[in-house]
């Protein structure tokens, strides 16, 4: 399985932009969430999205701002980002792993998530 995570860019302050990541191989398996992370800090959990696509977890710094969804049809799960700050500026990344049997609970832990994407660096001006 391999991620790619695209869409990144110079936007204004409070504007939007709309980041994807492509999930190839086993698309239908695998949980899903983006952190983000800026020089001298430690990587951010963003936002995540059960394999189901019936849950979403969002951090407590985009709640309301940021959506989390996937496109099972294009095997890319999004990240809708509106109202955007300086504070969003960061490079963002997508994850992702397999539950475990019977596992409900949200990995937000960068350590827990078995696949990495590359990257995009996303830039807000204000």
């Amino acid at each position: 399985v391999q991620l790619q995570a695209s869409g990144g860019g110079l936007v204004q302050a409070g504007g939007s932009q709309r980041l994807s990541c492509v999930v190839s191989g086993q698309y239908f398996s695998y949980s899903v969430g983006w952190f983000r992370q800026v020089p001298g800090k430690e990587r951010e959990f963003v936002a995540y999205i059960k394999w189901t696509g019936k849950f979403t977890y969002y951090g407590d710094s985009v709640k309301g701002r940021f959506t989390i969804s996937r496109d099972n049809a294009k095997n890319t799960v999004y990240l809708q980002m509106n109202n955007l700050t300086s504070e969003d500026t960061a490079i963002y990344y997508c994850a992702a792993y397999i539950p475990e049997a019977y596992e409900v609970a949200v990995r937000r832990s960068p350590a827990r998530y078995d696949i990495w994407g590359q990257g995009t660096q996303v830039t807000v001006s204000s």
